[in-house]
């Protein structure tokens, strides 16, 4: 397999997309925060500190999308058409989960600006309430699902289980 972003002197460059044609591209990509019942409550409840933890989680996790390329330095500035941040809470589980999808017509993709969404998005949440609940843990980030470009779709398997819920860490 041949690294992208490595020139052959080892050297860390951006990939080129200049030649490669513009498509309609999209990602989405999720990930969780577990936290004390405690938290959860006053989440569920509204009753935080800090106020509306879950829509400020959601407007932070869209303005991370648009801001990728200043976090992560081999991305490349996107005309982002579509960014969308859904948090979803898990009662039984004392989690609050964060879904990301995003979209472009360009010539690279945007599973990054996901990620980078769903992250900032769960950082918030933790920010929010940290006051709370240090011990709170975010796991489970991950793509879920890309189209379009060269290397087309990807969906990932709804069967596989979260990371350290299977035992394969």
């Amino acid at each position: 397999m041949t690294l992208t972003h490595i020139d052959g002197k080892g050297n860390a460059v951006m990939v080129d997309v200049g030649g490669k044609p513009a498509t309609e591209r999209e990602a989405a990509a999720e990930g969780r925060i577990r936290m004390s019942a405690e938290c959860f409550a006053a989440i569920q409840g509204g009753a935080a500190k800090k106020g509306d933890v879950l829509g400020v989680a959601q407007v932070a996790g869209i303005m991370a999308v648009k801001r990728t390329p200043e976090l992560i330095p081999l991305c490349h500035v996107l005309n982002i058409t579509k960014a969308g941040l859904e948090l979803t809470l898990h009662p039984d589980k004392l989690e609050v989960e964060a879904v990301c999808t995003v979209r472009t017509y360009g010539q690279t993709g945007v599973e990054m600006e996901a990620l980078t969404g769903v992250s900032v998005a769960l950082l918030t949440v933790y920010d929010m309430c940290k006051a709370m609940d240090k011990g709170m843990e975010i796991h489970s980030i991950r793509l879920t699902e890309k189209s379009g470009g060269k290397s087309g779709r990807y969906q990932r398997n709804a069967n596989v289980a979260p990371s350290g819920e299977d035992g394969k860490g």
